[in-house]
């Protein structure tokens, strides 16, 4: 493989594909990017990153339909080195039809034109929901049991990528991942620590609900990873991608009461139990109610027009399933992590883009 790739980047302009992009480009790392992503550029919130997406090609395009899949690969300066797939649905408690289509079908429309292009690696980025909930840290060979909508889709497309004889498919399993752009990792526990910094009370919670695993991987490392995997990875290999913290709800309430000088504590054993045995509509019902108002109070008294934060809750984010991973295997190949845990200043820094980007009411940090 040539020292610079062409690399074609299916959903660029989502959290990851945006700083994946801006990874190749300041590192200058591509001898031609392309940026796919079914939604323009001038929706894509790039802030300060705009003049930096003046480099790349961006188009826009339908990944569902071979027609749009055929749009994003055709180029007349010649085939991709590289596909990376980050292009999927990613809204929580849709119907399975939603997911089948933006997430599996897309999958296997884009890979048939892998296979037209002869690409030498497509990387896939699936997601580690779909190992079985545990509170033991799961490699790539444990058990599958996807526990959301979203997992069940990848977990689909994987199986279907799998069986395409001569796909160069390597497939990338991240934890939650955070950092700068973060609007569906971490983002809605930030907000929620925001409302009770405005309400100037302490965020309580189920006592079962701080031992939870909710394992990380910072974005800056998911990018390092994908690049790395299309310089290194072995076709036909699964890499999970997960810090060292094993992080779960205290680690993370320890952060957000240093940051938001707020109290974090249990509701106490009989309200733990009662709101245990709440079905998980009544209760994320419950929760939005309480918080969405505020947060809606405050974006309004912080003159914010329009902001893609939310402390708002679905259905799946209470399921009382733990995220928890071994992201090991890859360091086998080379590579290592440069934020090896989940830190009060990274943390900081995914808040200061958002205040940034006019998303997040300065006056909370």
């Amino acid at each position: 493989m040539a020292s610079k790739m062409r690399v074609l980047v299916l959903g660029g302009l989502g959290f990851i594909g945006k700083n994946f992009v801006k990874y190749l480009l300041e590192k200058d790392l591509a001898s031609k990017v392309r940026v796919v992503d079914k939604i323009m550029v001038a929706m894509a919130r790039l802030g300060k990153d705009e003049a930096l997406f003046n480099k790349v090609e961006c188009i826009q395009a339908n990944l569902c339909n071979p027609e749009g899949a055929a749009k994003a690969f055709n180029d007349p300066e010649g085939d991709y080195d590289i596909v990376v797939h980050l292009a999927a649905e990613t809204k929580l408690s849709q119907a399975d039809t939603v997911y089948e289509e933006g997430i599996t079908k897309l999958a296997t429309t884009v890979a048939q034109q892998c296979l037209k292009h002869k690409v030498q690696k497509y990387i896939y980025v699936s997601t580690a929901e779909v190992y079985e909930s545990n509170t033991n840290s799961s490699d790539e060979n444990a058990s599958q049991k996807p526990w959301t909508g979203i997992a069940k889709a990848h977990a689909n497309a994987e199986a279907a990528l799998k069986k395409l004889n001569g796909l160069p498919l390597i497939v990338v399993r991240p934890a939650t991942v955070y950092g700068p752009g973060d609007v569906r990792g971490l983002a809605p526990r930030l907000c929620i620590a925001g409302v009770y910094k405005k309400l100037g009370e302490t965020m309580e919670y189920p006592n079962w609900f701080e031992t939870q695993k909710l394992n990380t991987v910072h974005v800056a490392d998911v990018c390092k990873a994908l690049y790395h995997l299309a310089a290194n990875g072995s076709v036909g290999s699964i890499y999970n991608l997960a810090d060292k913290d094993n992080t779960d709800q205290k680690k993370l309430n320890v952060i957000l009461e240093k940051i938001f000088g707020i109290k974090t504590g249990h509701m106490g054993l009989i309200t733990s139990e009662a709101v245990k045995v709440m079905d998980t509509e009544t209760l994320v019902n419950e929760i939005n109610g309480e918080h969405a108002p505020i947060w809606s109070k405050m974006i309004g008294e912080a003159k914010i027009s329009h902001s893609p934060l939310t402390p708002w809750l679905d259905n799946e984010a209470l399921l009382r399933c733990h995220l928890c991973i071994d992201g090991s295997a890859i360091e086998k190949t080379g590579f290592s992590y440069d934020h090896p845990h989940v830190t009060e200043q990274l943390i900081r820094e995914q808040l200061s883009h958002a205040v940034d980007n006019s998303w997040f009411p300065p006056n909370l940090i």
